[in-house]
């Protein structure tokens, strides 16, 4: 075969890219198009999906798995919203003062939108009766009952101590009160004798008065020890009369809410406790009022003091729903924090303290989800210090117990407030990928029991007319929905090839809508800024083209190398164990290909295969068990009966980084029959495909950038009309080609081949016959293979005799 022979596995330019024709979609612009309802290609994923938000029992949570870009978040919003709206709305929660032991406020559970109103209603109470208290304690009833309460105590004191200074007179002995306390002293015509007057008289007289006093001083100190108990006994009767007289106030108040909230039991146990709380603390009250307009700070202060005296009474609404509202909530937590998912307590700064109460407890998202549904990003939970945990510790349990941080830690020194915990009837949606779905399976045991469903979302759906149809009718849908302008019969032809190879198969139609969403909403812009009615094929064309210049500044930069001969690429010409490879390289989501040189060089040895590229660790694993499988064709193929005496290396020259894949398998063993047999192979061919150990040629990833690689090299030095690309037979029906690759195989510019075994493609390769093995066991003079077979022995024969011994009989090993 000539080197410009054609040869049959030649493809024309009708196999290299789907064509949808405008016409065949049956309309001229999508504004005729009905709306699709739903999400396109993905049943398996939605059952999963209405399954979890429907189905009541414990552990069925879900996680959405899938591609960037598939419609995940927009399908499990629009199912959950419309489950949720079928369920009644859940109750309200709300945290009360536990009088008993304050540092663990209670819960309660009421009926949906109660909390508000119930929470105003303790309002208005406390707001009456700081107003009433008061007042009823400045009322001429209650002063004239305090003032016999306080004469009647003063006079009892008074006059035991009347009494007894009367008796103490009758012996010439006055009780003096003294700013120490009281004295006892002599007295004589009516004064108070010194001390010095009592030493001067006579011993008997002196003595006399000093057992006078003494007996009195015992006297005295049994009237002043009766002092406390009466002052007790004073203290007790104006807190009586305080209790008596706010409880009439207070059972009235605490009663008009009982009537109106009595039906929930919670309610009217804690109304109860409020009312005895009240009672007992009535003085709170009068301190209030008492302090009210006194003192040099401002008005917005006091006011502040007063709110938090009343704090014990307040109300925390945790989750409540508005009077009327329907449907259970669907909450989707952004940045789902330990904080964020169960709560937090929060504390302020007082006198260099932080003080806390249970007013300061704020919900999380588990609070406003319950009852419904809750939709976290997987990757964000898991990103969140103690996030996780605290998610299936909830969901184990089935109830919300908030913590702080700095207790979870065993941080917290000082004591801390203890929530009752709230009763968690939530369905909780991850959204991830299949790696960290994959990763959760397998290292966290819990994750199979809570998360028992799985929406996998697909990644393509078959192409023919049917799903065209539907598929160009949720495309105009989101065109619609966005505002956007409609889009001719072209554009969307355009948009649906475009869609066709970023699904990487010709027969099929990629469900990553949203980087068609991205294509549609810039070539709207392009449309606008031309003053254009419609999205044509050029704004859509113009949109792809812009695009992916966006992104190809590192693809540039490595053409251009190409181009100026630093990264040495032969388009023309024949060498001996030398062939272009091509690879796929990826950045931020850009894919493209570049060429490379792979030689290959070859010596009589002890049957190894050197890989430069895993020697020196920069292949791969599947690099490195792509080299090995050329071992085994090799070794199967030729000389079956001959030790395998071969020494081979093989590299990707000019390769600094790392290499892995098995797609270049087959550019390498290419090399080394061409090193075998000698025979040179057309530098204007490059070669992609993986190889097995019966030499067929197997399909490979990222077919299209690879050829479209090759050719812009080929393209830059000047197409000749022998350059082509050899891809697998399997891979035909993945190719969606760029127009200019078509349009330059159609002129026959350049060529792509589909080969389905090794030694067409090394006839392709060398325009020599590869040669099939004969009855006699040989290959026909002048193959390929009949080449390397015999460079094979030669070398297995000179092994021999290199490593036998003169004279002492030794043989070589077999």
């Amino acid at each position: 075969m000539s080197q410009t022979e054609q040869p049959k596995a030649r493809l024309s330019a009708e196999h290299l890219r789907p064509v949808i024709k405008a016409d065949s979609l049956g309309f001229e612009t999508t504004q005729s198009l009905t709306p699709f309802e739903g999400l396109l290609g993905q049943d398996r994923a939605l059952d999963a999906i209405r399954l979890a938000a429907e189905v009541g029992h414990k552990g069925f949570n879900l996680y959405v798995l899938g591609p960037e870009g598939a419609g995940r978040h927009a399908a499990v919003n629009h199912l959950l919203e419309a489950e949720a709206a079928k369920r009644p709305p859940p109750d309200d929660w709300i945290y009360v003062n536990n009088f008993e032991q304050e540092h663990k406020p209670h819960m309660m559970r009421l009926p949906p939108g109660m909390a508000h109103a119930f929470r105003s209603a303790m309002e208005a109470l406390i707001d009456d009766l700081a107003n009433d208290i008061p007042a009823l304690f400045e009322s001429d009833e209650y002063q004239t009952q305090r003032r016999t309460i306080e004469e009647e105590y003063g006079e009892a004191h008074e006059e035991k101590m009347a009494d007894f200074a009367e008796r103490a007179r009758a012996q010439n002995i006055a009780l003096v009160r003294t700013p120490m306390g009281f004295m006892l002293t002599a007295i004589r015509d009516g004064q108070p004798l010194s001390p010095q007057d009592v030493q001067e008289m006579e011993e008997d007289d002196r003595r006399d008065i000093e057992e006078k006093i003494g007996k009195l001083q015992q006297e005295l100190a049994e009237i002043l020890r009766e002092a406390p108990k009466i002052e007790k006994a004073h203290r007790k009767a104006v807190e009586a009369l305080n209790a008596g007289m706010a409880e009439r106030v207070v059972s009235d108040r605490v009663a008009d809410l009982t009537e109106t909230f009595g039906d929930q039991a919670a309610i009217a146990e804690y109304l109860a406790a409020l009312r005895t709380d009240i009672i007992d603390n009535a003085e709170l009250f009068l301190m209030v009022r008492a302090q009210e307009g006194q003192g040099p700070f401002p008005e917005a202060i006091r006011q502040h003091h007063r709110e938090r005296a009343f704090d014990r009474y307040k109300v925390n609404v945790m989750v409540s729903r508005e009077q009327g509202e329907t449907g259970a909530p669907v909450i989707h937590e952004d940045l789902p924090s330990f904080d964020h998912l169960t709560g937090r307590i929060e504390h302020i700064s007082e006198m260099g303290a932080l003080l806390t109460n249970f007013t300061m407890i704020k919900p999380g998202a588990l609070h406003r989800a319950n009852g419904g549904y809750l939709v976290l990003d997987a990757r964000d939970v898991l990103r969140e210090p103690l996030a996780w945990d605290a998610l299936k510790r909830c969901l184990k349990a089935g109830s919300i117990t908030i913590t702080t941080v700095a207790e979870r830690m065993g941080f917290a020194s000082t004591t801390q407030l203890e929530p009752d915990p709230i009763p968690l009837d939530v369905r909780v949606v991850l959204v991830g990928d299949r790696m960290l779905h994959a990763l959760l399976v397998h290292l966290d045991p819990d994750f199979s029991e809570l998360f028992k469903l799985q929406a996998d979302f697909d990644e393509d759906m078959d192409r023919d007319s049917e799903t065209i149809a539907d598929y160009a009718r949720s495309i105009a849908t989101v065109a619609q929905k966005e505002d956007l302008l409609p889009i001719a019969a072209a554009g969307m032809a355009r948009l649906i090839e475009e869609s066709v190879r970023l699904a990487d198969d010709s027969t099929k139609l990629t469900l990553r809508l949203g980087q068609l969403a991205d294509i549609l909403r810039e070539a709207d812009h392009y449309a606008r800024t031309d003053g254009q009615d419609t999205i044509s094929a050029d704004e859509v064309a113009r949109a792809i083209d812009a695009q992916e210049g966006r992104a190809s500044r590192v693809r540039d930069r490595i053409r251009e190398s190409i181009e100026r001969g630093i990264l040495t690429i032969a388009t023309e010409g024949e060498a001996v164990g030398q062939i272009n490879g091509l690879s796929v390289a990826s950045l931020n989501g850009f894919r493209f290909g570049r060429p490379s040189r792979i030689t290959a060089r070859v010596r009589m040895g002890s049957g190894k295969l050197v890989d430069i590229e895993r020697e020196v660790e920069l292949g791969g694993p599947l690099h490195s068990k792509g080299v090995m499988i050329l071992s085994g064709y090799l070794t199967a193929s030729f000389a079956p009966d001959a030790p395998f005496s071969l020494h081979a290396s093989l590299v990707f020259e000019q390769s600094y980084g790392g290499i892995d894949g098995d797609s270049a398998s087959s550019a390498e063993l290419y090399a080394l029959l061409s090193a075998l047999a000698e025979v040179p192979i057309r530098q204007g061919y490059a070669v992609t495909g993986s190889v097995n150990q019966f030499g067929e040629v197997q399909a490979i990833g990222g077919v299209n950038e690879k050829i479209e690689g090759f050719f812009a090299t080929c393209k830059a030095r000047g197409l000749t009309g022998d350059q082509a690309v050899l891809i697998p037979r399997s891979n035909v029906e993945h190719l969606c080609l760029q127009h200019e690759v078509v349009d330059a195989v159609r002129q026959g510019q350049f060529g792509v081949i589909a080969v389905g075994t090794i030694a067409e493609g090394i006839e392709v390769l060398t325009g020599v016959t590869a040669g099939e093995r004969g009855t006699d066991g040989t290959y026909p003079e002048g193959t390929i293979n009949a080449r390397v077979e015999a460079r094979l022995r030669a070398f297995a024969e000179t092994r021999k005799a290199f490593v036998r011994k003169p004279g002492t009989g030794d043989e070589a090993p077999a």
